[in-house]
């Protein structure tokens, strides 16, 4: 039994300047696919230097953000004093909780040379006992992300959140929770298992793909449903294909979201915009 498909969006635009950026989760169609409660996709792009706003610094609460690179660098600042640079390929994980305040500076890859900016950002909502535990950061970059070779030599899967086949991610998690990233062979078939119960949404951020039997395009959001089966995707193309699938167990517990913060009631939303406004989640320092 395959799973079937509940919806197909493009999302909607949400650029910031120069750069083409689609706006994915939440959509009209629902406001979350597991605890994945946001995610805006980067549309590939030409960048000659590193750009830092320091008037984009902006806070956070309640949730944990993951920014992954497929093209280009990253350079994380916060107020809790956390720094790190991701490079293509590699993944910013900030937990939020209690609050803080960061900022991302991209720019082209200084380790391969290349110019090409390209990534996504999601927000995984936090169980409401990790809203106000203090803030954590980690960056992981690309080779310390876990790659499985798909049988008989179909293609590979990127284990970014989560586990497959044995292999797990770095990154914590409270729920059972997955991002994969699959490259699949010209003329390859990829079936995954999904699980009663649990979300799923895929996304094709480079090519078409055929999925369930049906052709689906560039830029297309998919959703399935929760009842168990197979999710069968198909390269027809003459390259290699490249996909992304995440989600996982429901969000259970109720929430709210406003602006950058997503806690359970509009209470806290109201109590985490004024601790913000007093000055409780620090300072960024550059250096």
């Amino acid at each position: 039994m395959k799973n079937q498909v509940i919806y197909k969006t493009r999302g909607h635009r949400a650029d910031i300047g120069p750069i083409e950026i689609h706006r994915l989760v939440s959509n009209n169609y629902t406001t979350h696919v597991g605890h994945f409660v946001f995610l805006d996709y980067i549309s590939p792009f030409m960048i000659p230097a590193r750009q830092l706003n320091s008037d984009a610094a902006h806070p956070h609460r309640g949730i944990a953000t993951l920014t992954y690179i497929l093209n280009g660098e990253a350079k994380h600042y916060d107020s809790c004093g956390h720094q790190g640079t991701v490079h293509s390929g590699g993944v910013q994980w900030m937990k939020a909780g209690n609050g803080i305040i960061h900022n991302e500076a991209i720019g082209p890859d200084t380790k391969t040379g290349g110019k090409l900016m390209h990534g996504f950002q999601f927000w995984m909502n936090l169980p409401a006992v990790e809203k106000n535990k203090n803030p954590e950061y980690m960056a992981i970059q690309n080779e310390e992300l876990p790659i499985c070779q798909l049988d008989n030599n179909i293609g590979t899967l990127k284990v970014v959140v989560g586990d497959y086949g044995g292999h797990s991610s770095k990154i914590p998690t409270y729920a059972k929770q997955y991002l994969y990233h699959i490259k699949l062979q010209a003329g390859k078939i990829f079936t995954l298992p999904t699980e009663n119960g649990l979300e799923y949404a895929a996304f094709l951020p480079q090519q078409d793909l055929t999925i369930n039997g049906v052709k689906y395009h560039l830029g297309d959001l998919i959703g399935f449903d929760d009842k168990g089966g197979d999710i069968e995707f198909t390269n027809h193309l003459e390259t290699e294909a490249e996909f992304i699938i995440f989600g996982g167990e429901k969000y259970t517990e109720p929430f709210v979201a406003q602006g950058p913060f997503v806690m359970s009631t509009k209470g806290e939303i109201q109590q985490a915009l004024n601790d913000y406004m007093s000055g409780k989640y620090g300072k960024i320092i550059y250096n």
